[in-house]
């Protein structure tokens, strides 16, 4: 590995924090708060011009900037991918190329035919997600005899039910809600070709146009040697085709008023859903299904909301799948903080951040947890429905760093840890969004093909509140006495939970973040706080040392740490790829809670990161480049680049190994 003059060290180290937290005070809004732009693929802008097309929207304003940034994404073979440096993907090169031909771009253009090219050569539409398929339906592209069936009845299910929407993850339920609505209608709307339930729009993209009935899941025939649940999935999703998806059923009527109900009831005042296209996109179309005008209320806040999704520069426009002012809030005011620059940036930041913690009367998890104390923080800047636990612990963390004694954030604070205790799940660990959100068996329904409708405990997740309850027991005078023994037991039952779900090689799964090095990183910095916990404490020492070993065998050689998406799919890939400013913060942040700052390993982590910081245009200001996505939506099928991961994630690592040495 090269290495860094170590001497130097410590004044470099300064320096560079100087010149990044200038970075970051130039970009912290008036309010006090950051938000990045969160990047994803071509894939939600395209569905963007689709809803546009569907409701007879303005197409020419912003045409220009569409398509400038989907060329922009375009690779050298004519594909789309789902992050920078990967290999295409079909059904994102079949959107983008939708979308490109919608807004006017001619099929006979080199870059048209080398995309077409690309998507004929994976096997053409027929190959598609079934997403895809549904939004190619509505254009009459897709036979809609060839999509799942989302009987409307399914809203009607008892929240009990061994399947209902509450079974279903936070995003899958407000996605699906409105599905079923387009399901039951299963509308056809007009392309610049015009209107035909068997429209030739796409037809170039067809290996047999002649034949677009293909089945989107292995025959029964096939799966009951393999997958008995699958396979029963199968048989009912065909006898719900045989009976005409239940759309002359008696019960039909009063579901699809549920439905209405419950996506009237769950949009934010200021007209998003759930805080993530998908369901603003579906939820905008079953409204307008059902009779409502675009100038209804409903209807034009949530496309004012789809709007304030879109991001625009140089490269065009493009929208995107979700915003992070929270997220981004949170860890950029714990990056200042880990660099010991506590100031009115930071405080301004936390005000910002505790005004929106969420104690009204809304979210689904009080469908399972009624009882429970309301205080969760949520990701975005309006998602009063759907707070998470990961945001939450973030939350407190960045608390406690801004305000040691916690003068003014001990009230946030109580309600946040007893809304997170609630939410433990039986297995010691914590999901996301939801409690008890486990029944995989769910991903074997046909519509599941991106394996996405479950919820479950998470060692990244988990990991995390342990460093923010760890730190908290730091402050026991501060808290209720009912309250620390609430926090001592769920964290016993959370060590039990990261002990058995270490990988054989010492790393852990990261389910939100690219990947073993996240999960790692996360874990340790929990775990770490733990070492001399009473339960279990020699198991969680052999745990930590077996993690920090894997985590310098995969130090790359420039002594970055990088690792590729691929490794969702091949995990013996874990910890492997180039090195990337924020998976190099994880780890140094991972090995700085258990390992001196001395360490050869740190000194040339911390060496790495001096030497790739850029300086940006303003005078005394820097960052780290970073094209890599590192953030993960679905592994294995959606991906984001958050464009301050590479900037606050390498503050933080570098301001803790300031403090310790």
């Amino acid at each position: 590995m090269a290495e860094f003059p170590l001497g130097s060290l410590a004044t470099e180290v300064k320096e560079a924090l100087d010149r990044a937290a200038n970075y970051s005070h130039h970009r912290q809004h008036e309010d006090g708060h950051w938000c990045g732009e969160l990047k994803s693929n071509a894939t939600i802008t395209a569905e963007y011009v689709m809803l546009r097309q569907a409701l007879g929207l303005d197409m020419d304003s912003d045409r220009n900037e569409l398509i400038s940034w989907f060329l922009s994404e375009q690779n050298q073979d004519g594909s789309w991918s789902l992050a920078p440096g990967h290999s295409g993907e079909i059904s994102t090169s079949v959107e983008a190329y939708f979308a490109l031909k919608i807004l006017g771009v001619q099929p006979d253009t080199g870059f048209m035919q080398k995309a077409r090219s690309f998507i004929v050569s994976s096997g053409g539409i027929a190959k598609v997600r079934i997403f895809t398929r549904i939004y190619l339906a509505t254009f009459g592209l897709f036979p809609w005899g060839a999509v799942p069936e989302l009987p409307a009845e399914l809203i009607m299910m008892p929240d009990a039910a061994f399947i209902s929407i509450y079974r279903l993850a936070s995003w899958a339920r407000s996605t699906i809600v409105p599905l079923l609505i387009i399901s039951h209608h299963r509308p056809v709307y007009p392309l610049p070709n015009g209107k035909s339930e068997t429209n030739d729009f796409l037809d170039e993209l067809w290996d047999n146009p002649a034949k677009k009935n293909v089945p989107y899941s292995p025959s029964f025939w096939e799966l009951v040697k393999s997958d008995a649940v699958a396979s029963t999935f199968v048989v009912i999703d065909g006898i719900l085709h045989m009976l005409g998806g239940l759309r002359s059923s008696p019960t039909r009527s009063r579901a699809r008023g549920q439905c209405i109900d419950w996506i009237l009831q769950h949009q934010e005042a200021e007209g998003d859903w759930a805080g993530i296209f998908p369901p603003m996109h579906t939820g905008v179309i079953a409204l307008c299904l059902e009779g409502y005008a675009l100038d209804d209320i409903p209807v034009k806040r949530g496309l004012q909301a789809i709007e304030r999704f879109s991001w625009s520069d140089k490269r065009g426009k493009r929208v995107q799948a979700c915003v992070s002012p929270v997220w981004d809030t949170i860890l950029s005011t714990i990056g200042l903080c880990d660099a010991n620059m506590v100031s009115d940036h930071t405080a301004r930041a936390m005000k910002w951040v505790k005004d929106r913690q969420l104690c009204g009367p809304e979210g689904d998890w009080r469908v399972y947890k009624p009882n429970i104390t309301a205080g969760g923080f949520s990701f975005e800047y309006f998602n009063r429905w759907y707070p998470d636990v990961d945001d939450t612990a973030a939350a407190i963390l960045a608390m406690i760093k801004q305000d040691p004694e916690l003068a003014d954030s001990r009230a946030s604070i109580v309600k946040a840890v007893q809304w997170i205790i609630g939410m433990q799940n039986n297995d010691g660990g914590w999901g996301a969004f939801d409690i008890h959100n486990d029944r995989l068996f769910l991903n074997k329904i046909p519509f599941s093909d991106m394996e996405a409708l479950c919820d479950p405990s998470t060692a990244d997740v988990t990991g995390r509140i342990l460093e923010a309850f760890g730190l908290l027991f730091q402050r026991p005078h501060n808290l209720p006495f009912d309250l620390i023994n609430d926090m001592k037991l769920a964290c016993d039952h959370a060590i039990h939970y990261l002990l058995i779900t270490q990988e054989q090689n010492g790393s852990w799964y990261g389910r939100w973040g690219a990947n073993y090095i996240y999960g790692t990183s996360n874990v340790v910095c929990g775990l770490a706080l733990f070492s001399a916990w009473e339960a279990e404490t020699s198991h969680v020492g052999n745990s930590l040392d077996r993690a920090i070993s894997w985590l310098r065998n995969v130090q790359n050689p420039d002594g970055g740490w990088g690792e590729t998406l691929l490794s969702y799919r091949k995990p013996e890939l874990g910890g492997q790829g180039s090195s990337t400013a924020s998976q190099t913060g994880w780890a140094l942040m991972a090995l700085l809670a258990r390992s001196s700052s001395h360490q050869k390993s740190i000194q040339i982590g911390v060496g790495y990161l001096l030497r790739t910081q850029t300086l940006s245009d303003r005078p005394g200001e820097a960052s780290w480049p970073e094209s890599q996505y590192t953030g993960t939506g679905f592994p294995n099928h959606f991906y984001l680049g958050y464009s301050l991961y590479s900037h606050y994630f390498p503050m933080m690592a570098l301001g803790r190994y300031a403090r310790l040495s």
